[in-house]
């Protein structure tokens, strides 16, 4: 049984993915937050392939916002390994501030433009 925080989340995650489309060469980074966890994965959805990924398992020590700067650090440097430097991003409707802005502004710090 879903809440209504849930469900209000999931509208906004509908109306984000109408217009946000990763492609081949700016590919979507998808960004999916956790009571305990964060993970990211950079998408092409063309083809259906995640083509870096990324998650906070193993780093329960830190304060969550590390973990998310941490994460953020990790998928800029696997993205620029891959060959990617653009990316479309999708916060997946959870509100811009937080963990999910400080994986933003690490990804941003790490090399990544979106």
């Amino acid at each position: 049984m879903t809440t209504k925080k849930v469900e209000r989340r999931i509208k906004i995650k509908y109306r984000i993915r109408k217009r946000v489309n990763g492609t081949a060469e700016r590919p979507r980074m998808s960004v999916f937050r956790s009571n305990k966890q964060i993970y990211v994965q950079i998408i092409n959805d063309l083809t259906g392939n995640t083509l870096a990924a990324a998650s906070s398992l193993g780093m329960e020590a830190m304060p969550k916002k590390e973990q998310a700067a941490k994460v953020g650090e990790l998928v800029a440097k696997k993205a620029l390994e891959a060959g990617i430097e653009q990316v479309v991003f999708d916060r997946n409707g959870y509100l811009y501030h937080g963990r999910v802005k400080e994986l933003a502004d690490a990804a941003r710090k790490g090399g990544l433009k979106f």
